[in-house]
Parts: C-alpha cells; sequence; structure tokens
C-alpha cells in the first residue's frame, strides 16, 4: 500500500516544524539563563532534525506540488504547530488573533490548490 504523496509530504512537515518550533523558540522558556551561542549551538542541533524531514518533504511534494503549494502548506502547518506549542509549553494566552491569522492562512490554501 503506496502512502499518499499528500499524506507523506503533509506528515514530514509536521514533524519537521515541531523541531523547528522547539529549535527556535524552546531555548527562550530552558536556557533564558544561558548565554546566546550556547542557546544557538543547541538550537542548530535541533534544526538539524528538522532538515532532516524537511528536505525529503519539499522533494517529495514537489512531484506532485508547485513550490508554491508547498510553501503555502509549509506555513499553515507551522501556525498549527506554533499555537499549540505556545499556549501549553511556552504558558502564552490564547488569542482571537490567532483564529483571525489561521483563517488569513485557509484562504491561502484555498487559492494555491485550487487550480
Amino acid at each position: 500500500m503506496q502512502i499518499p504523496i499528500f499524506v507523506q509530504t503533509a506528515g514530514l512537515l509536521v514533524l519537521s516544524n515541531i523541531f523547528m518550533t522547539i529549535a527556535w523558540y524552546g531555548h527562550l522558556k530552558n536556557m533564558s539563563s544561558k548565554a546566546w551561542w550556547y542557546a544557538a549551538l543547541v538550537s542548530w542541533a535541533i534544526a538539524l532534525f528538522e532538515y532532516l524531514l524537511q528536505v525529503p518533504a519539499n522533494r517529495i511534494g514537489h512531484t506532485q506540488y508547485s513550490l508554491a503549494q508547498l510553501k503555502i502548506l509549509q506555513e499553515a502547518i507551522t501556525l498549527t504547530v506554533f499555537v499549540p506549542f505556545a499556549m501549553f509549553y511556552m504558558g502564552e494566552p490564547f488569542k482571537l488573533d490567532y483564529v483571525w491569522a489561521g483563517l488569513c492562512l485557509v484562504g491561502a490554501v484555498y487559492f494555491i490548490f485550487r487550480s
């Protein structure tokens, strides 16, 4: 049984976004007392796993989708990963702006995938 291209691409992008979000923002909670260069080195180490997932995701996805479609898909996934991370891990309050941003991305996904 072959896993559909969209499922492979989206699944890998979700996983890569989890690593990316942790690399970009996790140090703000866990390493605020450490030197910036230490946080940068740890973040780069985490980001390696993001790239190991993101590169094959885009290579697989590009067999069926345009570059613009891959980028918009990436942005939509980024928001769906970032909001729970911000709320549950970083303790940020929910903001209605997340909903509005999500609706804008739904529109972007619609327009980029409609043709």
